[in-house]
């Protein structure tokens, strides 16, 4: 269902020769929801930019996005975009360049937001086309008080055969409680996401410098038995269902003593409605051949280059991305409820720190992803938990759902993967004939 919403007052849809009003097309996560509320009392009061927002779930949202992108309709001027989109959104020049306006605008403090980002929302010709709206690495959260009855403890750094031994010895520790949740969902963006960062570590890769494919290589197939074993024998039930969301309420209902996800997930498990605020441990994405793990991601402000509102789509942009925002959010919500993961000085306020014992870790984490070297070899497109080019989420997609179904015990991790080298190869022989 779209739900469309006028952030002016007094309601009414969107006209298009109205400079004054903008149409944004969003994802409907919460941190989203949270700035739909908040616009027409604060954005639109101070300015006189209505906004109508279109929000809809992700799977959705992208599609449309895609769609009106692509053809430059015109009919919206901001949507929300990755840092998976963006870099190929703007070398097909359906985004507009947002370089100039953070130039200018030095109340917006282009130089707080993250470096990570900034690289990763840069096109090829060195211009800016996404501003983030926020960021997240990945975290490995764990129950302290269930390890301290237990005796056991987590390493800051742990690798991934110290985690499968803890999630081992916790499981059943507790009643109704298992070692892990892990997603199982089939999706680039569900179980392909986490499981990535798994095969980076264990030394494999989708693609090698030279474009060919490495789904069924060995260590490929190593990283993904390891992780469809992990979830099969300690994770949660139904984990072949199970994404973030379903993770998330087994976290929060205390049926998981561990959880590898999305560090943004700590605004939740902190938000003072949370039955396990305060007893969560945040350390660093699990490692085996690598030094670091986590991915890098984020929702993001992208301006479509057909748009003739650019201005006023900028002063939302900046507005809503801005440090003002944070602190609005924070005097109406609390300070756990933040869009952060993005600036440098959200992670040094002394209120930010108090609300989110996990800053610390999602600092380090976002600061160490390296996505043009997650791994241990040369790859031939950036990307974390991703790979950087169109087809990834069609292949990654379909991928998944092999996978997927060897979680559920209805096949093999390598019938899975010979047919994913299959469809990767034929991916890959597209770029190497554009060499």
């Amino acid at each position: 269902m779209t739900l469309t919403a006028c952030a002016g007052a007094g309601g009414g849809g969107a006209v298009a020769g109205d400079a004054n009003t903008i149409n944004v097309l969003m994802v409907n996560n919460p941190q989203m929801e949270d700035l739909q509320r908040l616009t027409a009392e604060n954005f639109t009061k101070d300015t006189g930019i209505k906004v109508n927002f279109t929000v809809l779930p992700e799977n959705d949202v992208r599609a449309k996005i895609s769609q009106e992108f692509s053809s430059q309709a015109g009919q919206y001027d901001i949507a929300s975009l990755s840092n998976y989109e963006i870099p190929f959104y703007s070398d097909n020049k359906w985004l507009a360049s947002l370089s100039d306006y953070a130039a200018k605008d030095t109340e917006f403090d282009q130089a707080d937001i993250l470096p990570a980002y900034t690289e990763s929302l840069t096109g090829k010709d060195g211009k800016l086309y996404g501003e983030p709206f926020y960021g997240e690495s990945s975290l490995l959260m764990y129950r302290k008080d269930i390890f301290d009855a237990h005796g056991l403890s987590m390493p800051a750094n742990p690798t991934w055969d110290q985690v499968a031994d803890l999630a081992a010895k916790v499981d059943d520790a507790e009643p109704n409680m298992k070692g892990i949740c892990l997603r199982g969902q089939p999706g680039w963006g569900q179980v392909a996401a986490p499981l990535t960062t798994v095969v980076n570590t264990f030394g494999g890769t989708w693609f090698d410098k030279n474009w060919n494919a490495q789904v069924n290589s060995p260590e490929f197939t190593e990283a993904t038995k390891f992780y469809v074993d992990l979830v099969r024998n300690h994770g949660e039930a139904g984990a072949a269902q199970a994404g973030f969301t379903e993770c998330l309420n087994n976290m929060t209902q205390s049926r998981t003593a561990m959880w590898y996800d999305a560090s943004s997930a700590g605004g939740s498990l902190e938000a003072d409605n949370s039955p396990v605020k305060g007893k969560i441990g945040y350390v660093q994405a699990p490692v085996n051949k690598t030094k670091s793990s986590g991915w890098l991601w984020t929702w993001s402000w992208g301006v479509q280059a057909a748009s003739k509102k650019q201005d006023a789509a900028w002063k939302f942009i900046s507005w809503a991305s801005s440090k003002k925002y944070e602190t609005l959010v924070a005097d109406k919500l609390g300070w756990a409820k933040v869009p952060s993961g993005k600036r440098t000085s959200t992670y040094e306020n002394a209120d930010f720190q108090k609300a989110a014992p996990f800053f610390e870790a999602e600092r380090e984490a976002i600061q160490s992803a390296d996505p043009k070297n997650p791994g241990v070899q040369e790859r031939p497109a950036i990307g974390i938990q991703f790979v950087g080019i169109p087809q990834f989420a069609d292949l990654g997609t379909r991928v998944s759902q092999g996978i997927s179904s060897a979680i559920a015990g209805q096949g093999t991790v390598e019938d899975a993967l010979a047919k994913g080298q299959e469809a990767a190869q034929r991916v890959a022989d597209k770029y190497k004939n554009q060499k």
